[in-house]
């Protein structure tokens, strides 16, 4: 035994990691590439290491070597050799398999692999035979095109995942330029962009197709538009609400060559299909009735597409990832701040969009200035006496809201908005009642889903020119608003454990500010409720990337009169005394 190291490698795939060890922070960026975040109690975090979290890893360059020396590198005891056997087996599935192009005829893939074992298992497969895979030689499949996408997909399911070598369509050509340098508009690429960017394009025949993981304020459209510049194609852009498409499109015709006429709004409001185009995922999926088939789906073949980008992958809807799957020829790009989702399908997005091919912690960005500084706050709000009846009589799902709907919050809300009494400001919340009421309560505007995109453009810009200092926001601002002096949010209520949400409102408040360049977070929670619980949960991907939550607990109004609050720290979501 060695304690002088920080981890303790388990043979279950799990890793345990001493958050108070000298090496805590370099053990937890190495094991950011190749493992999964799963706990994090005050002593220890605890990380799992999945196919998937290795697959991605390979992809990014990194060998099986490479994984089991950083892992004896960290750990107190001897890396069990069971789990070294793992690791070597699952990293050198991937490319085992590649896809190429059949030469000798238009549109059938081949499906490659050196072993042979491997090509008869993959043949008696029930999925295969129902793709029309059909075998030509020992270490050879043939198929058609068309099934690229749905074969990729079910080789990951069996736990090979396909290098992709096939090419992709270059696309309608579409010639542009950054604007002249000396422009108002014009800027420079940050290196790190320029990185991703090198990294999507891949090694000749690789590339083309993949994820770049950034947070909010780290330009991922900026990257989105230099592989457009690079490619010099027409170009589908999806993301996740009108807000964002007004904002790729302001942003494209800012700091491009691109004209009006040439960047088209396809959103509910508007129907244009234009050589750039700008959709949300809402309207690719939208049907008049529940039978009815995906009408607006065809945007995706309206024109010759070189590129689609996927803004905000991690929400990628299911009939988009059907859709994706038929469109394996035209180049992909995912931007997202989290890979984390909710229901499970990161391995979809591996398959589909495309591998891992970028990602940068947080934490660095920040230590080098490009995103701001941020302390993260947790107040554990009591509960009166009448609330504390009502919640244990309560059953379930009734016991959360009322939870999150804690009357005793305003109190604390109004504290923090005298303590920063120039800054400017969101309430962010899940629940309309408790919105309103908050709303009313501290005399600031409200922006909904009930209320016109017309309306919350005006208030948006409102709060960009300084005009209004606070906006309470719904789950609408969760995504993809560009609110660049916002520098406190407060979340009054979320989600349940949404990890991903938790990320994206943080990311509302990252964008590099004037002065110190320092933002505050704050998270309300009642304490001593299933909202705390909830609370680790939705903080663990945050954790993950390098921040550490203060908690604050206030005294019980009924057993104290002083608003007074008790101070104790928490690093990785407990605390320590």
């Amino acid at each position: 035994m060695d304690n002088s190291k920080p981890c303790i490698v388990q043979h279950d795939r799990m890793v345990l990691l001493e958050c108070g060890h000298c090496a805590f922070e370099e053990a937890r960026e190495q094991l950011s590439f190749y493992a999964e975040l799963v706990k994090s109690p005050s002593s220890f975090h605890t990380y799992r290491i999945t196919p998937l979290s290795l697959w991605n890893a390979a992809a990014l360059g990194w060998s099986a070597t490479r994984v089991v020396d950083s892992l004896h590198s960290m750990s107190r005891w001897d890396v069990p050799l069971g789990l070294i056997q793992d690791i070597r087996d699952l990293v050198s599935r991937y490319g085992k398999l590649t896809l190429e192009v059949d030469p000798n005829v238009p549109y059938q893939l081949i499906l490659k692999s050196a072993d042979t074992q491997l090509m008869d298992e993959v043949i008696q497969r029930v999925g295969m035979l129902l793709l029309g895979m059909r075998r030509i030689s020992m270490t050879e499949m043939a198929f058609h095109g068309a099934r690229r996408g749905w074969m990729k997909q079910e080789l990951t399911r069996l736990g090979y995942p396909v290098i992709d070598l096939a090419g992709y369509d270059d696309g309608q050509r579409l010639s542009f330029s950054w604007k002249e340098a000396g422009a108002k508009e014009s800027f420079q690429l940050r290196d790190y962009q320029k990185d991703a960017v090198k990294a999507f394009e891949g090694l000749p025949g690789s590339g083309g197709s993949g994820v770049v993981v950034l947070p909010c304020g780290g330009g991922k459209t900026v990257i989105g538009m230099a592989v457009m510049e690079r490619l010099q194609c027409e170009t589908l852009i999806l993301t996740s609400n009108t807000t964002s498409v007004r904002q790729w499109m302001d942003e494209i015709a800012l700091k491009t060559t691109l004209v009006a006429s040439e960047i088209g709004e396809y959103s509910g409001q508007r129907k244009e299909v234009k050589p750039v185009t700008v959709a949300t995922y809402q309207i690719l999926t939208h049907r008049r009735t529940k039978d009815s088939e995906f009408e607006h789906m065809k945007l995706f073949n309206e024109r010759q597409w070189g590129l689609i980008i996927y803004d905000e992958v991690h929400l990628l809807p299911a009939p988009v990832f059907r859709a994706t799957a038929e469109i394996q020829a035209t180049r992909r790009l995912g931007l997202t701040a989290t890979l984390v989702r909710e229901d499970g399908c990161e391995q979809d997005v591996f398959s589909l969009v495309g591998p891992k091919r970028y990602d940068m912690p947080w934490r660095q960005l920040e230590l080098k200035g490009w995103i701001a500084k941020v302390d993260c706050v947790e107040i554990r709000v009591p509960m009166s006496i009448d609330l504390k009846d009502k919640y244990h009589c309560a059953e379930g799902k009734h016991k959360f809201r009322i939870a999150a709907e804690n009357p005793a919050k305003l109190t604390v809300i109004s504290r923090i908005l005298q303590q920063h009494p120039q800054s400017c400001v969101l309430v962010i919340g899940q629940y309309l009642d408790q919105l309103e009421w908050i709303s009313a309560s501290i005399g600031a505007p409200l922006i909904s889903g009930k209320m016109s995109q017309q309306e919350r453009n005006g208030l948006y810009d409102s709060f960009r020119r300084g005009e209004v200092r606070i906006l309470v926001v719904s789950k609408v601002a969760n995504f993809a608003v560009d609110l660049p002096d916002a520098s406190v949010a407060i979340e009054v209520s979320g989600s349940f454990g949404s990890r991903q949400e938790e990320a994206q409102r943080l990311g509302r408040i990252l964008r590099p500010k004037s002065a110190d360049n320092r933002a505050y977070f704050y998270t309300l929670v009642t304490k001593d409720s299933k909202e705390e619980d909830f609370a680790i949960q939705r903080q663990m991907f945050l954790i993950e990337q390098g921040y550490e939550y203060a908690i604050q607990v206030q005294p019980d109004p009924d057993m104290l009169t002083s608003i007074n609050m008790k101070d104790r720290y928490i690093k990785g979501g407990h605390i320590l005394q």
